[in-house]
């Protein structure tokens, strides 16, 4: 709905080591699967079977990078990664931009923009994985750091850097992984910027970026009757983090800390209760993100300082934690209690992104 976004990588990688070859196929072979993905180049259009797989994000980065003009060629590689595979934490855009890195230096010589990488791969995994997904989680990984998105113009999304040391505030950023997945939730996630964009409609625009929240407030008893409440709650949800997004990197440009912690608890509540992304409507009895909310929401109260929200698309998942050092100790004690041994992640942000590691 083309919005702001306040994204950062972390010190969760995909590393490949790749070399080309004379034929015009990609071999990759993906640690923890049987046998290798392999595609053929001289086939770049989408393959119904093979929608929701590697193969298909190879075969959509390679048309992508042909119809843009830039090269491609066959190439072998070995891919390991440390992101976890539906939680939440952009494994497929980790992969996307992975894959659009190797052909970018392997036949491009790595002229190619971090961003166009990322909006390859939003095509590849859109067109032919078959995911409606946006931009963010791939800009995020290709750029690196932590960066401020605006997409009011999709097609030319203005990335910012925000220089910000979390580690120097003494606080940690912790990821939990409630051990939901993502893999059924497809639906869930595609009914959010629909119902957006049907409140768009109703208003006459074509995204909620261009809605003005005093038409809205205005016309909201018919809308009621054109697109149903929770499409107006979600638009409400989008206007509200929108400008959250502006004050929380103003508050981090700023050093305040304690400001930018509680846009993140706002931005938190008003994702549970208005964009309503917890957890399933179609499934009542598993609700990890939410008790794993309810947990932090308790831990927190008791130590005074710290905050706590979904993390990703939501549904299922992981959530994020901000903690003092002092506090986290704890914190990963009782959280791994009741979600397993290493499901509390404690991390770095990553100022790279997307890197061929010969170059550094």
């Amino acid at each position: 709905n083309h919005g702001r976004v306040l994204a950062a990588s972390v010190s969760l990688d995909a590393i490949a080591v790749a070399a080309k070859h004379n034929e015009n196929r990609v071999v990759l072979y993906s640690e923890g699967y049987d046998g290798p993905f392999s595609v053929d180049l001289t086939r770049l259009e989408v393959v119904t079977a093979e929608r929701e797989t590697t193969a298909a994000l190879i075969r959509g980065i390679a048309a992508r990078f042909r119809e843009l003009g830039y090269r491609i060629g066959g190439f072998n590689a070995c891919l390991t990664s440390a992101v976890l595979p539906g939680s939440g934490l952009s494994s497929s855009a980790a992969v996307e931009v992975l894959i659009g890195t190797i052909f970018n230096v392997l036949f491009n010589d790595g002229t190619i923009p971090p961003e166009t990488i990322a909006a390859i791969g939003q095509y590849a995994e859109n067109h032919h994985f078959g995911k409606p997904c946006g931009l963010m989680d791939q800009m995020a990984c290709a750029v690196g750091g932590i960066v401020h998105i605006d997409f009011k113009d999709p097609q030319q999304p203005l990335v910012e850097k925000v220089d910000f040391d979390f580690a120097a505030q003494q606080y940690r950023l912790l990821v939990v992984n409630t051990g939901g997945s993502h893999a059924d939730l497809t639906a869930d996630y595609a009914a959010i910027p629909a119902e957006m964009k049907a409140v768009a409609r109703a208003l006459g625009t074509a995204v909620c970026r261009d809605i003005m929240p005093e038409d809205l407030l205005m016309n909201m008893a018919v809308l009621r009757e054109q697109v149903g409440d929770r499409a107006l709650l979600r638009a409400l949800h989008f206007l509200g983090d929108n400008e959250r997004v502006t004050a929380q990197v103003t508050a981090l440009k700023a050093g305040d800390f304690s400001g930018f912690l509680q846009l993140v608890r706002e931005s938190g509540n008003s994702s549970f209760k208005w964009l309503q992304n917890i957890y399933s409507g179609n499934d009542g009895h598993e609700q990890g993100v939410a008790l794993a909310l309810a947990l932090s929401e308790q831990y927190i109260a008791t130590v005074g300082q710290g905050a706590c929200r979904v993390h990703g698309g939501g549904f299922a998942g992981t959530i994020q934690v901000y903690l003092p050092e002092s506090a986290v100790p704890e914190y990963v004690k009782q959280i791994e209690a009741v979600f397993g041994p290493e499901s509390a992640m404690v991390l770095n942000i990553r100022p790279l992104g997307a890197v061929h590691i010969s170059d550094i």
